[in-house]
């Protein structure tokens, strides 16, 4: 219904149509209400287009290649095995344009209009739309805020064609010879990862005493190991000071526990995190409140301080996780159309795509502990695995923090072969009530990788079979 002369009315607008947004505008329309969504650049988002989905595209495309250059010991040898790049790049647009094209369609089919251009609140329940020298406004009952997030551009590394962020670095046409990367979070470590399985020479340069310094140190050991098997140099309390460009390269200059060092290299990628975008939106109009950091205040139900906006996502505290905005942003829809929800981060999953993948899901035994309980624990090794071993993936292990009194399944952790896979079995069990008795009493296929579950519940139980107690 056309309200004034440039003024639509909508149920519900929704701004950013990244994993939280579109999934956000898809829950809401199959509530009943009208929705648009209005995104500036890319349907998808970051996710789809220039990090969740091209990134695992390029790690899988380097362990194809790894595979193939180094299957001597299974009796398979290929000679002079090549990359070509720009079919890697090619294929891997492929993939990000299927998903993208299927949101697209998604949105179509649940009658959600996309609207194309840059959103500014000028009230508490109107939102502008500016594409180009055009503007159109949206009277609003419910506006869900799902911007995402930027990389952080840090003093004397300013973007250049051979300064990147990990959206650069995904966009390259070659494989670099050599590539220095600042961060060791689990963006600079999937990304070195995958690069040095396309033969490159990687340095890290990760400014905390430790690479992935959000998991325990166990974890991290076969990450390590798999790294300095690719050739990858890791330097910890290592601060980057600077870098001078050439038409061919780059020299960055770091402090390397208190020395100065040098490492010259073809690109320097910077991935040392990411910041809510949440300027330019006009939140002040909107009566909308933000932290320091740029974070959206909002409450359990992803409401903001204005009755009528909620945000989702990398704009809000919490871990910036594609799966946690796409989670958010149906209780959002779910909470503007009335129903009983909210968040609940309890059996929240954080994956790390390296090699091998790591995967944790509730309580670590750290925390469990500082949360006052008295916990059991088990662990089972991917080398006692009959289905990791045939994989030739035998490093890592997988370990259950269980509830003493009960064997309550307060959380796992998981280094290994299809650790992002293996851990959705834990996230149900939490969110279930689950004990590590029914993990052990679930029957799991053999051979199979889910077989190391029930294995560690039948350590926390003290009858493990496949390893010694």
């Amino acid at each position: 219904m056309v309200v004034g002369e440039f003024t639509t009315e909508v149920d519900t607008v929704v701004i950013g149509a990244g994993p939280g947004g579109y999934v956000a505008a898809i829950r809401a329309a199959q509530l009943g209400q009208s929705v648009i969504v209005i995104e500036k650049e890319h349907v998808g988002g970051v996710c789809l287009n220039v990090g969740c989905i091209p990134s695992k595209a390029l790690i899988s495309a380097s362990h194809r290649y790894e595979q193939m250059d180094h299957s001597e010991a299974y009796g398979i040898k290929a000679e002079h095995v090549t990359v070509d790049f720009l079919k890697v790049q090619e294929w891997k647009s492929q993939v990000v344009d299927r998903l993208t094209g299927g949101v697209k369609g998604l949105f179509k089919a649940h009658g959600i209009e996309l609207v194309e251009g840059e959103a500014l609140f000028v009230d508490t329940d109107v939102v502008r739309v500016n594409h180009g020298y055009e503007s159109s406004r949206y009277k609003f009952n419910h506006c869900i805020i799902a911007t995402g997030s930027s990389p952080i551009e840090i003093p004397g590394f300013k973007w250049s064609d051979r300064v990147l962020s990990s959206t650069g670095a995904l966009a390259l046409k070659e494989v670099p010879k050599k590539l220095v990367v600042i961060g060791g979070g689990y963006i600079g470590i999937e990304l070195s990862s995958a690069f040095a399985g396309f033969g490159t020479e990687v340095v890290i340069l990760e400014g905390t005493p430790s690479i992935l310094p959000a998991f325990e140190k166990r974890l991290i050991a076969p990450v390590k190991k798999k790294l300095k098997a690719k050739g990858v140099t890791i330097y910890t309390n290592a601060l980057a000071k600077g870098v001078e460009e050439t038409d061919s390269g780059v020299a960055v200059t770091a402090e390397v526990k208190g020395k100065a060092q040098v490492f010259d290299a073809d690109y320097v990628m910077v991935t040392v995190g990411r910041r809510p975008n949440t300027k330019d939106l006009g939140l002040d109009l909107a009566g909308v409140e933000v932290t320091e950091r740029g974070l959206i205040k909002v409450d359990k139900q992803g409401k903001t301080t204005s009755d009528k906006i909620y945000a989702i996502g990398d704009i809000v505290s919490g871990l910036a996780l594609a799966h946690k905005a796409s989670y958010e942003g149906k209780v959002a829809a779910e909470a503007i159309s009335g129903e009983a929800s909210e968040i609940d981060y309890r059996a929240m999953p954080a994956v790390v795509f390296s090699d091998p993948e790591i995967a944790s899901v509730g309580l670590s035994e750290e925390e469990a502990v500082k949360e006052g309980y008295e916990v059991k624990t088990g662990q089972f090794p991917f080398a006692a695995n009959g289905r990791a071993l045939s994989l030739g993936e035998p490093d890592g292990f997988l370990k259950i923090v269980s509830r003493a009194s009960d064997g309550l399944v307060l959380g796992a952790q998981i280094v290994g072969a299809s650790a992002s896979d293996m851990i959705a079995e834990f996230g149900l069990a939490i969110e279930s009530g689950m004990t590590v008795e029914d993990l052990a009493l679930t029957i799991h296929a053999h051979p199979t990788l889910g077989e190391i579950a029930m294995e560690a519940a039948e350590v926390v139980l003290g009858k493990p079979i496949h390893i010694a107690k």
